[in-house]
């Protein structure tokens, strides 16, 4: 499994305060989570203007109208995905990159997809300088999913639709889970469950996402 070289001590020390601050504090208990939350730095992925404010308890401006979550939530939804380091994931929404990182931390390879071409090529920039080689990150609408590379053991969405894209169920193997928010304004977060019958969805709690822009606009 690829981990991120950092030797800034200042920087492991706030990652640590946050994962027990932020993280372990509300409930997130996976260790192999909360290992990789404390690996990823995440001051790589934000603004240089905003590396300073980089494991505070907030998302962050990235650029293009967009933004890094709040610490944790990408923990919370990490965990809720549920993957192992056998496992095959997607993303949808790469943003920064930073969700990507954690996920490639905890599995054998993360498929992500942005919309916006300038942060998907930022993205992967920054993913291939801090050494990470099990991510592949595309430019494009990911309402379709990336059916290539499907099924897959999770998908992880970063921006809510207002309803479930079915073709990301399809894309789901049987027992995998596909983690999104659903909703307007505010959204509800939710883990979906692909069944030998159809899907099991339960409701973990209220967040507040981008929208998904693109097809899913249209539906």
């Amino acid at each position: 499994m690829t981990v991120a070289q950092n030797t800034d001590t200042t920087q492991g020390a706030q990652r640590r305060a946050m994962v027990e601050s932020q993280v372990l504090a509300r409930g997130v208990k996976d260790t192999a989570v909360l290992d990789a939350m404390r690996t990823v730095p995440r001051h790589r992925f934000v603004p240089e203007k905003y590396a300073y404010e980089a494991y505070a308890d907030q998302p962050l401006p990235i650029g293009e109208g967009q933004t890094i979550s709040q610490p944790y939530i990408v923990a919370l939804m990490t965990e809720k995905l549920g993957c192992g380091p056998n496992d095959t994931v997607l993303e949808i929404g790469t943003g920064s990159g930073y969700q990507a990182a954690v996920l490639a931390e905890l599995v054998a390879h993360v498929y992500s997809i942005e919309i916006v071409e300038v942060l998907a090529l930022g993205a992967d920039s920054t993913l291939r300088e801090l050494g990470y080689r099990n991510v592949s990150v595309k430019a494009g609408d990911g309402y379709q999913g990336w059916p290539e590379h499907a099924p897959f053991d999770g998908i992880i969405v970063t921006a809510a639709p207002d309803h479930i894209p079915e073709p990301l169920i399809k894309q789901l193997k049987e027992g995998g889970r596909l983690v999104i928010p659903v909703g307007s304004e505010w959204q509800d977060l939710l883990v979906v469950t692909k069944t030998a019958t159809g899907t099991e969805t339960r409701s973990v709690t209220p967040v507040r996402f981008v929208p998904m822009t693109g097809e899913a606009e249209k539906k």
